[in-house]
């Protein structure tokens, strides 16, 4: 059983993993079959600036974002003098983190899923007097569909476990920023509270298991789907 307090921290971390997916998906979506396409100027570079947040250390992510996204920061003041958001050390700007650090994930999958979709298809496509975005909704989409929900759901289990970007730009606050790794951390830092740390650390590993297992399970599923 499971004690309020872990209750929510596992609320918030579903909450930050949720909207980390969602901002990011539709911009994944994009970038992937930008890149997945042959001929596409300047992709190399996209390609490296879209992968830095793997190469670079987490805690470096999180303090460029502070730097940029904080009330002092150009992008941060002004989402707070125009429309009063403020990012910093909140859930909206732990779901910011996230997602900056799921998206090279996002995108690898979903562009492997794009560069598997047969070319001749979309030549068929065009021969048909089919435009560009009409190629893509009702070709490109539906036949990437399987690794696009695959990448979704493995990017929604990286997200449940991401520290070091979310505690460097949102901070560790209980019931607000608090997510599973950073209640880890904190229980960490306290006398004897190994046993706790291990309780969520089971939490944890159960969550992020079932993320793969249930990504395994609907890419196999929508194939079939495409299959027949």
């Amino acid at each position: 059983m499971m004690s309020p307090a872990e209750w929510e921290i596992l609320a918030t971390s579903f909450s930050v993993a949720l909207r980390a997916l969602a901002w990011s998906l539709p911009f994944a979506i994009a970038m992937a079959f930008f890149l997945s396409r042959p001929g596409t100027p300047g992709r190399i570079i996209l390609d490296g600036l879209t992968h830095l947040p793997v190469i670079l250390p987490p805690v470096l992510v999180g303090f460029v974002l502070l730097i940029v996204f904080g009330r002092r920061g150009p992008v941060g003041s002004l989402l707070e003098q125009w429309f009063g958001i403020h990012l910093a050390f909140t859930t909206a700007g732990a779901a910011l983190a996230t997602g900056v650090m799921t998206f090279p994930l996002l995108v690898r999958s979903i562009r492997l899923a794009f560069e598997a979709t047969d070319a001749r298809l979309f030549e068929a496509a065009a021969m048909l007097r089919a435009g560009p975005w009409d190629r893509f909704v009702s070709i490109a989409l539906p036949l990437a569909g399987p690794g696009i929900l695959a990448g979704a759901v493995t990017a929604f289990a990286a997200a449940m476990g991401e520290f070091g970007a979310v505690i460097t730009f949102a901070a560790n606050i209980p019931g607000r920023t608090q997510t599973l790794p950073l209640a880890i951390y904190a229980v960490l830092q306290e006398p004897g509270g190994e046993a706790q740390a291990w309780r969520l650390a089971l939490i944890s590993f159960t969550v992020a298991m079932c993320g793969l297992i249930a990504a395994e399970f609907l890419q196999r599923r929508a194939r079939k789907r495409l299959a027949g």
